[in-house]
């Protein structure tokens, strides 16, 4: 799938929107953002409040420890936001939610307008959930602070993404995990250093052997650190013979 020329819109709901200066002011998301590739912006949750003193809290119903993220600010955020454009995807950073993959960012990244709320404390009203959301993705299988550091992650896999982010369009392509395999060894110069020496065929000018030793090289990779990968490449193999 080819993704239509565009600029991208990133809406991040949070209540801590300065935990985002880093990891949208450096390297990659901040040239594309530069060259007005995408467009990423930051709300703060507390400013959709009605309270007095921008709460966006309170106890859970029945005995529980912990604070719950209310749903009006949330709804009067969302409602704002789609009054001005239309949403491909309503994403909630949770650690029940999908498990963020390569196939997961290559499909979202074909999108236009994405939302990402962040929940913190002890979660958020269900019926955000329920109501709100249409998708939910989470980063892996351990319990964060927030949903920030999530949505940083999601938001830079989805903007290397975008033509003319990265230097060397083709650069994302041979990403690990764009072909089911985590990638091959690769070196620079010096070509000895300490008499550790690069293999001799990235030096022989033939593309067709090297691409075969890359090849080789992360089908071995992947089958020695993700088995799970690689038994789903050799269950492909089996179905196509």
């Amino acid at each position: 799938m080819q993704r239509k020329s565009y600029v991208m819109r990133i809406d991040i709901i949070t209540i801590f929107p300065e935990m985002f200066e880093g990891p949208l002011t450096e390297s990659i998301v901040k040239r594309a953002i530069n060259k007005g590739l995408v467009d990423i912006r930051l709300h703060n949750l507390r400013d959709y409040s009605t309270d007095k003193h921008r709460r966006v809290d309170d106890y859970p119903f029945s005995a529980g420890a912990g604070m719950v993220i209310m749903i009006e600010p949330v709804d009067n955020c969302i409602t704002k936001l789609k009054s001005e454009r239309d949403y491909d995807e309503v994403i909630y950073m949770s650690p029940d939610g999908d498990l963020l993959t390569q196939p997961i960012v290559n499909q979202l990244s074909l999108n236009q307008n994405l939302i990402m709320l962040c929940g913190h404390y002890k979660g958020i009203d269900e019926r955000i959930r329920e109501h709100l959301i249409t998708k939910e993705i989470s980063i892996g299988d351990y319990v964060l602070s927030g949903g920030e550091l999530a949505a940083a992650v999601l938001t830079d896999s989805l903007v290397r993404l975008i033509p003319g982010a990265l230097s060397d369009e083709t650069s994302a392509l041979s990403d690990s995990f764009q072909d089911g395999m985590v990638s091959p060894p690769v070196y620079t110069r010096p070509r000895e250093y300490k008499g550790w020496t690069v293999p001799e065929i990235l030096l022989s000018g033939n593309d067709r052997l090297i691409n075969e030793w890359k090849y080789q090289q992360a089908l071995e990779r992947t089958k020695e650190r993700r088995p799970e990968m690689y038994a789903k490449i050799e269950g492909r193999r089996k179905k196509e013979e």
